[in-house]
């Protein structure tokens, strides 16, 4: 084969191997994209509330009452004598006393922060969970993430700082009154007064059988 030949064939080839490769070019540019699965993302859990008497508080401006989901940011504000107890699932759980206003923020790393802007408020975080209660003032407590605890402040209106463990901590739960209990049956104090006397009267009776005495007021023979 002359020389000129065999440059022939070898300028043929180059073109050849050119022209596959913009043909397999286009071809994988045309290919539609394959589709990818979509990257899970953590979901963020929504806190419960629960209302005093389920009567209705303010969440983010709107009327809310138990049952409500409540999402992190939320601003949350209690009118008089409705407390609020906020399930925070496996964080904890926070309670709102009466006229009381705070801004809530959660996430799925266990951190839990309140705006305490005015009134009373208690914080119970679990293990692994850590709480913290800020002021306009600046922080007012944190709690450990390794063991949980609670955190127990009241900022009134025009306060120059918060001051701890003066809240309530009832939140949505009632006060039971007098002696009663709430479910209509005897206070504990009731009970123990009872059994007492009933104690008391057992004893004394024998007593004074013992000393010739007549509790039943009556004289033998008439």
């Amino acid at each position: 084969m002359s020389i000129r030949h065999r440059k022939g064939f070898q300028s043929i080839a180059v073109f050849l191997a050119f022209a596959i490769a913009q043909v397999y070019v286009q071809i994988s540019l045309a290919e539609p994209a394959t589709p990818r699965s979509p990257v899970p993302l953590p979901q963020q859990f929504v806190a419960r509330l629960t209302t005093r008497g389920n009567q209705p508080i303010l969440v983010n401006g709107n009327g809310a009452a138990t049952g409500a989901s409540i999402l992190t940011g939320a601003t949350i504000e209690t009118p008089a004598d409705v407390g609020a107890t906020i399930d925070l699932g496996p964080l904890g759980r926070l309670d709102l006393d009466p006229n009381t206003k705070i801004e809530l923020v959660f996430d799925n790393n266990g951190n839990v922060r309140v705006k305490l802007l005015y009134g009373c408020l208690v914080l119970r975080t679990k293990k692994n969970a850590s709480g913290e209660i800020n002021t306009e003032q600046g922080n007012a407590g944190r709690s450990d993430k390794k063991t949980g605890g609670i955190l127990n402040f009241c900022f009134p209106p025009g306060a120059s700082a918060p001051t701890a463990g003066t809240a309530s901590g009832i939140g949505a739960g009632a006060v039971s009154g007098g002696g009663a209990a709430a479910g209509g049956g005897l206070g504990t104090a009731a009970i123990i007064a009872i059994v007492g006397g009933v104690i008391a009267g057992g004893v004394g009776i024998p007593l004074a059988l013992h000393r010739g005495g007549n509790p039943s007021g009556i004289t033998p023979g008439t």
